[in-house]
């Protein structure tokens, strides 16, 4: 067994050892006969693979005339060493072994200028890893500054409308809502065939197979239309966008935007979308759910499609939240002047909100099929708030979301009046983000339980892993080429 209080670097210690060794003139034989060991045994200590007895490490020491602290020094016995030992750990690290080449052995005939260009080749590459990882806090930033950008240009995309437009139409869209037929034509005059499969590889949600013009998806029996629309238009958005490779994972979050909007963009085409959203408007009768019901879309999908048009088209600023029953934030969008609830980075994603606003006030009601109206008093101003609740299965939906959570729209007390449920009284005042508001507990409950309670928090292990990296961010590449070879036809 190794000497356990032997701490060292074995590769800095095995070369330190060599260049002593050679320094003197002696082949590992003629050091093994001095320390009575096999030279197998003492190649494997030079390089780094075997960690030494301290009795070996003291006759090594004594074979080769010098103390036991020059041996066990952490400094490499030369420049040359210090390029062969960060040669040695490059290649034993992970990052090599994703590369699949073969290694090249750091020994004494490696030329220097050939060494020193591998490890800054190395170096390099583990920098460029460095910068592309996506830590959840990187993640977020880059977020962030997707929804600054979008709200910047109230997340109006007129390149994306067009070509929805265009395709949607070619198919023999005429309105209402957009039906799976004409969704796989869409999909056949791009040359692919829509195929559902119940073995999608799990870390996906849609595959495309470009070598077979396919598009594999969940099963059609799957509950909600919308979902399997969504999911078949988002993969098509890849190839009409023209997609590449995300680099980054805030390139795979802008191409997750882009693929969002085309697909809302061809289920509520903006041909029909708009005139019927301005009709409302002149009926001063807009509705979230009349818009939902219209194109058979969910509610969720209707809120957010609201943002891409009613600014750019009815003059309307408007916020858009989906908050969990915890209140914590899960998505979120305003133009209207809402402050959300933010870190230091601005991210908003996980803030708790207020529990005076109608996101949180909505599932104290009893009656939750409709939506709930209510107007709030905020250091912003006053907003008035439609909230539709709903619930989301244990399994959670295409974007991992599960149980219950609300989904509201809202503006500015000024543009309520085009509304549904502007007559509402329920009003309430909101001070976040002063503590005091809601963020404290009552005096009297704080001073029986001060000291006396001790919760245990729910702990949520993705904020602390780096998001996987691959082919594509998240995505299991061997399932995914394994499902593909699996299905592809003979």
């Amino acid at each position: 067994m190794p000497d356990p209080g032997l701490e060292t670097d074995l590769i800095t210690l095995g070369r330190r050892i060599r260049h002593l060794r050679t320094a003197r003139g002696l082949t590992l034989d003629a050091l093994g006969e001095r320390v009575g060991s096999a030279p197998s045994l003492l190649s494997l200590v030079e390089n780094g693979r075997r960690e030494p007895r301290l009795g070996l490490l003291r006759s090594i020491a004594d074979a080769l005339g010098v103390p036991m602290s020059e041996l066990l020094s952490p400094e490499p016995p030369s420049r040359r060493a210090a390029l062969e030992i960060a040669l040695d750990r490059a290649q034993r690290a992970p990052l090599f072994t994703t590369l699949g080449v073969p290694a090249v052995k750091p020994s004494q005939k490696l030329p220097m200028p050939v060494l020193e260009q591998l490890v800054g080749l190395h170096e390099e590459l583990a920098r460029r890893e460095q910068l592309a990882i996506a830590t959840p806090e990187e993640a977020r930033r880059a977020n962030t500054e997707l929804r600054l950008e979008r709200e910047a240009r109230d997340n109006h995309y007129p390149q994306f409308e067009a070509i929805a437009e265009e395709m949607v139409t070619a198919a023999g869209y005429t309105g209402g809502a957009l039906t799976h037929r004409t969704v796989a034509r869409m999909a056949e005059q791009m040359g692919f065939t829509l195929l559902h499969v119940d073995d999608l590889p799990r870390s996906a949600r849609s595959v495309t197979d470009l070598r077979n013009g396919r598009i594999y998806l969940p099963p059609a029996s799957t509950p909600g239309g919308h979902g399997l629309r969504s999911l078949a238009l988002q993969a098509l958005a890849h190839r009409v966008l023209e997609h590449e490779r995300p680099r980054s994972y805030g390139e795979f979050l802008r191409q997750r935007v882009e693929i969002t909007y085309f697909a809302a963009a061809c289920l509520a085409p903006q041909l029909v979308a708009v005139p019927f959203l301005q009709e409302r408007k002149r009926e001063r009768d807009l509705a979230v759910e009349d818009f939902r019901d219209a194109f058979g879309i969910t509610h969720e999908a209707a809120a957010m499609r609201l943002t891409n048009l009613a600014t750019h088209h009815l003059g309307i600023p408007l916020h858009f939240l989906r908050v969990g029953a915890d209140g914590a934030l899960f998505r979120g969008y305003a133009n209207d002047g809402l402050p959300f609830p933010q870190d230091v980075t601005g991210a908003i994603e996980g803030q708790l909100i207020c529990r005076r606003w109608a996101a949180r006030e909505a599932f104290e009601r009893r009656d939750r099929a409709t939506e709930f109206y209510q107007y709030t008093d905020t250091p912003a101003g006053t907003f008035w708030c439609s909230t539709q609740t709903g619930s989301m299965s244990p399994a959670g939906g295409p974007d991992g979301g599960s149980g219950a959570f609300s989904i509201t729209v809202g503006v500015p007390y000024a543009h309520a009046k085009w509304f549904r449920g502007r007559d509402t009284q329920v009003r309430r005042t909101s001070t976040c983000p002063d503590p005091a508001c809601c963020q404290r507990p009552a005096p009297a409950l704080a001073e029986r339980w001060s000291g006396e309670a001790w919760p245990s928090g729910r702990m949520h292990q993705q904020i602390l892993a780096a998001l996987p990296r691959g082919a594509f961010p998240g995505v299991d590449d061997a399932e995914v080429y394994a499902f593909l070879d699996k299905h592809a036809p003979d």
